[in-house]
């Protein structure tokens, strides 16, 4: 039996009790009004007898009665004792059973409160995880539509130099591993790869004009001042600056989407470019050769088979860990504020 039960009967039973002893005092206080009657009839009787006899009776009748209401006396004052002791035996057990009501009234709310947070809690969660599946199907959405809106075929412009009064560059090779990886690729039939060696400055107009390409990738070589080495009329070097460069990215289409720039301290030219376009790479410090081949070349056989900018520059990095060359920390991707490099893709995938 729980005990709030225990503490329950205890009031019934003290009540019960008391009802008991009121009903006892009162059936004796009741007898009280007959003897009383008694005892003045028995005066009157006494009062008009003059016989001895008589007399002595009603004496003894009155001493009787008298004695009658002191018994009774007594025991209205035993039960109203007895009464008092029970009323305070009932004040304590109702104290009792209303600490133990409150108690339980106490741990029921402290549960209900529980179950409420819990409640909020799960409605929360449950908020969240559905925000999160309609977010996640908006990206999907938005993803597909992004994919859904590339062009059928992207075209890439590698424009190189190697002036003569130059370290000599192997920009062919560069060209020839990157063609063959992009034919290697999954979707080459969507990348058109063209080329223009011993570019002249002018010549870059010439060929943006041309092509309307959505990549644009520079290899040769770089000045720690941010500048691109090009050629002059007589193939000597002829150096053109940040601000030229990105200024002409800016302003020749808005097409491109990406710039590469494969030259040595590039990566200032890669940061002023995303504020006009997508996304650019550039190299922090200088690179080597192979490193610059290897890098590039897997880079677009990534792209060449769908992947994100993201996973492609990775995927670029990774290969020079593999082919043991210490330079992954050159190349650095820039992207443009606002987007993200995980959900910008360059190729389509057929069928999409």
């Amino acid at each position: 039996m729980a005990i709030i039960d225990t503490y329950r009967n205890n009031v019934i039973k003290k009540r019960s009790d008391l009802a008991k002893l009121s009903e006892d005092k009162a059936k004796e206080s009741g007898k009280i009004a007959a003897i009383k009657n008694r005892i003045q009839s028995a005066q009157r009787s006494l009062k008009n007898s003059k016989s001895l006899s008589t007399i002595n009776s009603k004496l003894g009748e009155i001493s009787r009665y008298e004695k009658q209401l002191a018994d009774i006396d007594k025991k209205i004052a035993s039960i109203e004792k007895n009464i008092a002791t029970k009323t305070k035996e009932l004040g304590a057990e109702g104290k009792k059973l209303s600490n133990e009501e409150m108690k339980i009234s106490k741990k029921q709310a402290e549960m209900a409160s529980q179950r409420y947070s819990e409640s909020k809690k799960q409605f929360r969660e449950m908020t969240s995880a559905l925000t999160y599946q309609y977010n996640e199907q908006q990206g999907i959405k938005r993803q597909l539509a992004d994919l859904a809106s590339l062009p059928e075929k992207i075209i890439v412009l590698f424009l190189a130099s190697n002036p003569k009064n130059t370290d000599s560059l192997r920009l062919d090779e560069e060209a020839r591993e990157i063609r063959e990886m992009i034919s290697k690729s999954k979707h080459r039939d969507a990348v058109k790869f063209e080329t223009r060696l011993a570019v002249r400055p002018l010549d870059i107009l010439q060929a943006i004009n041309e092509l309307n390409p959505d990549v644009i990738h520079f290899s040769g070589h770089g000045t720690q001042n941010d500048e691109i080495v090009l050629e002059d009329a007589d193939g000597n070097a002829k150096l053109v600056s940040k601000e030229g460069i990105v200024q002409t990215i800016r302003l020749s289409s808005d097409r491109i989407r990406l710039v590469f720039f494969n030259t040595c301290f590039s990566s200032e030219q890669a940061q002023d470019v995303v504020k006009h376009i997508e996304a650019a790479i550039g190299m922090t410090t200088s690179i080597g050769d192979k490193a610059a081949i290897v890098f590039s070349s897997y880079f677009y056989s990534a792209l060449g088979f769908g992947l994100s900018l993201e996973r492609s520059f990775s995927q670029a990095k990774a290969a020079l860990l593999l082919e043991g060359i210490p330079e992954e920390n050159t190349p650095a991707l820039y992207i443009k504020d606002g987007l993200n490099s995980e959900d910008i893709f360059i190729v389509k995938p057929p069928n999409i």
